[in-house]
């Protein structure tokens, strides 16, 4: 009894002089995303990993070049933005000490066109815009490949180019422009590769608008990139398994039912 009276007194003697023991403070995460569904699947998964100690800062980056300087820089923990190959690119071309550590989401790109409403209907010599960047222009290629509308040369892997085409049947010309320009262009072309965030913003419908799609499995898969350093920490570990959650998958399909696909 008196022992338990003695403890007593220590511990209100403690809190009297401020030395009363406080809540572990959360840990601070700094994640750079894109706006639009990027951005709002970060808040989703920041009340999520809320209740295990870590508080996340959701910072929406408008040019999305600034991302992985940022990340390698340490002025960003995590991104959220970019598929895999647009990462190995920028690792490649400028060496960043940063790796991906999970798969999130697939905005499958798509083939819009004004004129017609089916691949079968493009004429011969049909005018057909892609992006102008490696990464997508490629991307938009293999999607006219998976279509058999062209064929590339073998080995021409994630990036082909025009100068990769080995087949056009159909005499196919292609024009390459600013990827964000392209819903402004469709009028102009028979049909224009488009990403789905920038067919968005055209008030296009990829789910309805778009005459062919990539299929979910596409490599183009977006993925969550950390530095190499971090990879292995705890707080990585828990922002993965909140991004995998069945709450974010729900609620992806529920939000984006057929224009955002999980890639978990």
């Amino acid at each position: 009894m008196k022992s338990a009276l003695r403890t007593l007194i220590a511990a209100v003697a403690l809190a009297a002089f401020g030395f009363a023991p406080r809540a572990r403070a959360a840990e601070t995460i700094k994640l750079g995303v894109e706006n639009g569904p990027h951005a709002e699947i970060a808040e989703l998964v920041k009340k999520i990993v809320a209740k295990q100690g870590i508080d996340l800062k959701v910072f929406e980056i408008s040019d999305y070049a600034q991302e992985n300087p940022a990340l390698a820089a340490g002025d960003l923990d995590i991104n959220s933005f970019q598929h895999q190959p647009y990462l190995d690119q920028q690792v490649k071309d400028r060496g960043y000490p940063i790796v991906s550590v999970a798969r999130t989401i697939v905005f499958p790109i798509g083939l819009y066109s004004k004129k017609v409403k089916s691949l079968d209907q493009l004429p011969k010599g049909a005018r057909i815009a892609i992006p102008n960047d490696p990464t997508n222009g490629g991307r938009g290629l293999l999607l006219l490949q998976s279509k058999g509308l062209i064929k590339l040369k073998p080995g021409s892997g994630l990036s082909p180019t025009p100068g990769d085409i080995a087949q056009n049947p159909k005499k196919l010309k292609i024009i390459e422009a600013d990827a964000a320009q392209l819903p402004h262009l469709l009028p102009d072309v028979d049909a224009a590769i488009i990403n789905t965030n920038y067919a968005i913003q055209g008030k296009l419908d990829p789910a309805k608008d778009a005459i062919a799609r990539e299929s979910a499995d596409s490599p183009y898969v977006n993925v969550l990139v950390v530095r190499k350093a971090d990879q292995e920490k705890p707080w990585v570990k828990k922002l993965v398994a909140a991004y995998h959650s069945a709450e974010v998958k729900s609620w992806i399909l529920k939000k984006y039912p057929g224009v955002v696909v999980p890639g978990f």
